[in-house]
């Protein structure tokens, strides 16, 4: 077993493992960061030419193939392109997260089996990997807005708290997979189905408002239009934060994190006999 005693799963006990394993987080993110580039001629430079080729292709496929047009906005291409973009890099930073969660705990054997390792922070340690890249996204689309338009509205900086609830959420999903990814492995290819259906349902390549209203109610449910919405408002339309929705979207976000969190716990100390 990874630990004989029985895991904490009190919001106290997770703030508590983040405090004491801090740097340990630090240097596997930076282990997490720095691997997934390894080999690779050019690098780490691939974090941010990755981006970009997303984005001209995007742009081409659908502005230009297509001929969309985003709807509330002024109607140019380069438009089209930035308000693309920011739906990729949140729903990207999601997908991420969640469909490496499943294969976490089976990728690290070694830390259930011969070590007592806090098997909590594996996807925490995702996650942050997940957040660097984002912010080379961000910077990729911010260098792109100054050219195309020059500076970005100010509430931009508000970006990573817009983020905010959709971090909570993902790290509670991350843990429930995480777990669910040890004694069920086909979990994996389910969330690859179901986040490939997410990006579709989910307001990234058409504006909500372009569909019929009785699919609204729909669309809300679905966590990420808030955040995505949200996420353009701040970034391009310069609008403020819908502080009501943010709000709702903290507690759901808060309390999946720990739901997660308690799941992953109490089903831990199971891995070791699986594996």
């Amino acid at each position: 077993m990874s630990q004989r005693h029985s895991p904490s799963t009190s919001p106290f006990g997770l703030a508590r493992s983040l405090r004491d394993n801090r740097h340990l987080i630090v240097v596997l993110t930076k282990r997490e960061v720095l691997g997934r580039y390894k080999g690779s001629a050019m690098g780490l430079l691939w974090s941010f030419l990755y981006p970009l080729l997303m984005l001209a292709v995007y742009t081409f496929v659908f502005s230009v193939v297509f001929k969309a047009r985003w709807p509330s906005g002024q109607g140019s291409k380069t438009e089209f392109a930035l308000v693309l973009f920011t739906g990729l890099m949140v729903f990207g930073m999601f997908s991420d997260c969640v469909n490496r969660a499943p294969g976490i705990i089976l990728n690290n054997v070694n830390y259930v089996k011969k070590v007592v390792f806090p098997l909590e922070i594996l996807p925490v340690v995702s996650l942050l990997s997940a957040l660097f890249h984002l912010f080379v996204s961000v910077v990729v689309w911010t260098i792109f807005y100054l050219i195309s338009f020059g500076l970005p509205p100010v509430t931009g900086l508000l970006l990573p708290v817009v983020l905010a609830p959709l971090v909570l959420l993902t790290l509670g999903i991350s843990w429930l997979l995480a777990s669910l990814g040890v004694y069920l492995r086909d979990v994996s290819q389910v969330v690859g189905v179901v986040t490939t259906v997410l990006l579709f349902m989910t307001p990234i390549f058409y504006a909500m408002e372009t569909l019929p209203e009785t699919y609204w109610p729909l669309m809300r449910a679905n966590p990420l239009t808030m955040v995505i919405t949200q996420a353009r408002d701040v970034m391009i339309w310069g609008r403020g934060l819908d502080f009501a929705s943010w709000l709702i979207a903290m507690a759901v976000g808060g309390l999946v994190a720990w739901a997660g969190y308690a799941w992953f716990q109490s089903t831990r100390k199971g891995f070791a006999d699986v594996l």
